[in-house]
């Protein structure tokens, strides 16, 4: 299983983010990314700006009332006075109206906020799907279907949530940490250095703690991937495993992981747990030394009593967003790394651009030219050399030889999914690059030794070649493939839905699909990659006899291994270790008693 595709727990607020390789550039270039939303994002800062100016406000109006009532009690019970109730009533009524000023703007910004992350998630995720689009073959050889995969879904929503969240939550936490400090100063300078005296405390703590437990927080991540990787392997081949007793060993495996998962998973949530109770207990210390100064100072008339009962509410309000201020720093770096990966796939280098006078393909025939050839992956590594060949419409190309010959390139270069080094092919005396890609690629119907249905019904599955056909239209290719009895007996009929894997039906009856969505789209040129190669005889027969009916009066290139398929081939191409070294029809082949001479009589005597 791609590693960046197996699921673990969620970071804790604590727990190591992955690091961006350049976080300030990185930070840079999302800035500019944001830029479209910049009036909504003002917005949005000044919401969140006055939302936590009125809720840091309250603390000290909330203050007044206590003072108001103690007040009130004293002179109760001097005999010269009572409670102002009618006071009281009013700091009630602003004290309420700060809250819900403060509640709405806190909603707005999160709605705006909420909004622009959305947006931003759907322009990068558009971009990428588009990005695919353009990107050259050779960058998906040479990456996991996982790592692309995950740019589009894992890094899009780590970037969506972090921004959603880190943006409000830097500009809540650091005016609350300001505004906080400023009603601190304001109530006692005195109070306020004894409650920051407390913090490298708290602070030295967290960091303790953290440093602890980050080893045990990326073991876990480690160990929970390798569960998940054995998890997937012994169900992805149950039956392996079942046929040959392995069921003893691959527990036994998973025991290992799951004992190592089990003592790291305790010890990081040991630790970061051990955070609240250490932050908990040098906050109260906090509150004691604030409540005895704050004492002190009030018998002194330096400052009202429900200053204290403030004070003590800032001092919480206070180690709130430094904590948070951690949490954003760990939150923006998981930022960064996923913002990171976005940009470099997005910059990644894209395929040759289309000819801007494309040669339209209305009255193409199919006749193929190769003319000196040349092509190699890689500069210093030359798989195809010099290679010339005159195919005329309609005919059969056999390409033949042993495994990793280079069999496939050929159908690669056809398809402009490479480019040729040197040389040129041409399609009725065109260039291929004189075409558009897709419509070149559209010429060519594809019967590959993997089949390929998606999630859906039959009908749609077939239509997937031309998906403006008329049920009719289906019926009518399927007859052709000699599928359309098969489909009959069926529940639902051309109806009926394939699952994910498209295993309710059978190998064979994949493959007939597949040829009757070639033969419904009906193209000029046909690519046939042994389609029978993992098929019973009688299913064999099935898919050869309607391949040949689909063969019939296009130019048809046929990738084979069983040889016996090919001999009424045109022109056959021998290939090895990525040279062409025979060409030409079966019998000039076997009167030259070479290479493909050898290939055909040693699958001759293996059948004898």
């Amino acid at each position: 299983m791609p590693k960046d595709m197996r699921r673990g727990p969620r970071r804790g607020p604590m727990m190591p983010g992955e690091k961006a390789k350049d976080f300030k550039g990185t930070m840079r270039t999302l800035l500019h990314s944001l830029k479209p939303y910049k009036i909504t994002i003002f917005f949005v800062l000044i919401f969140a700006i006055g939302s936590t100016i009125f809720s840091i406000i309250g603390p000290k109006i909330s203050g007044k009332i206590t003072t108001e009532i103690f007040n009130g009690l004293m002179l109760k019970i001097s005999g010269i006075g009572g409670i102002n109730f009618k006071k009281i009533g009013s700091i009630l009524t602003i004290l309420l109206c700060l809250y819900i000023a403060s509640m709405l703007f806190s909603f707005i910004q999160g709605f705006l906020m909420n909004g622009v992350s959305n947006r931003i998630s759907y322009h990068f995720r558009k971009e990428l799907i588009e990005k695919i689009g353009r990107m050259p073959m050779k960058y998906f050889d040479s990456k996991t279907h996982g790592e692309v995969l995950s740019r589009v879904t894992n890094d899009v929503d780590t970037l969506s949530q972090s921004l959603s969240q880190s943006m409000t939550q830097l500009i809540t936490s650091f005016t609350m940490l300001i505004g906080v400090f400023i009603m601190m100063i304001s109530i006692s300078p005195l109070m306020t250095v004894a409650a920051i005296l407390i913090l490298p405390i708290s602070l030295g703590g967290i960091g303790f703690i953290v440093k602890k437990s980050q080893k045990y927080f990326m073991q876990q991540q480690e160990y929970l991937g390798h569960i998940n990787g054995t998890i997937e392997e012994v169900y992805g081949g149950y039956e392996i495993v079942k046929a040959f007793n392995g069921e003893e060993k691959a527990i036994q495996e998973f025991n290992q992981s799951n004992d190592t998962l089990y003592h790291t998973a305790w010890k990081s949530q040991f630790l970061s747990g051990m955070m609240h109770p250490i932050m908990a207990f040098v906050g109260n210390l906090g509150y004691v030394m604030v409540s005895i100064l704050g004492g002190y100072l009030t018998i002194k008339n330096r400052i009202e009593v429900g200053d204290i009962l403030s004070f003590t509410q800032y001092v919480r309000n206070f180690n709130q967003p430094i904590t948070q201020l951690a949490q954003i720093m760990n939150m923006l770096q998981a930022t960064a790394a996923a913002a990171e990966r976005v940009f470099e796939f997005l910059n990644e280098e894209e395929e040759v651009p289309d000819t801007t006078n494309p040669v339209s393909i209305n009255h193409i025939e199919g006749n193929i030219t190769f003319d000196h050839v040349s092509f190699g992956y890689h500069e210093d590594q030359v798989v195809i050399k010099d290679f010339n060949a005159e195919i005329h419409k309609g005919e059969k190309i056999a390409i033949v030889g042993p495994t990793g010959a280079g069999k496939s390139t050929m159908i690669k270069l056809l398809m402009r999914f490479y480019d040729v080094n040197h040389g040129s092919i041409q399609i009725d005396g065109h260039d291929i690059k004189e075409f558009k890609r897709s419509d070149l690629r559209s010429l060519f119907g594809m019967v590959l030794q993997d089949t390929w249905l998606f999630s859906g019904t039959i009908e749609d599955n077939i239509k997937y070649g031309k998906l403006d056909a008329t049920l009719e239209e289906v019926k009518d290719a399927c007859r052709a493939a000699s599928v359309h009895h098969f489909i009959k007996t069926l529940p639902d009929g051309y109806q009926m839905v394939l699952n994910e894997e498209a295993d309710n039906i059978s190998g064979g009856q994949k493959q007939l699909l597949t040829i009757a969505r070639v033969i419904l789209a009906n193209p000029k040129i046909l690519i046939l990659d042994e389609a029978t190669s993992s098929v019973d005889t009688r299913t064999e027969l099935l898919i050869q006899d309607a391949m040949d009916q689909l063969m019939k009066g296009r130019t048809s290139f046929i990738i084979a291994h069983r040889l016996s398929t090919i001999k009424n081939a045109d022109l056959i191409l021998v290939m090895n270790e990525g040279d062409i070294i025979e060409t030409g029809n079966h019998e000039e082949l076997l009167k030259k008693n070479g290479f493909y001479a050898k290939l055909y009589y040693s699958q001759f005597e293996e059948v004898e």
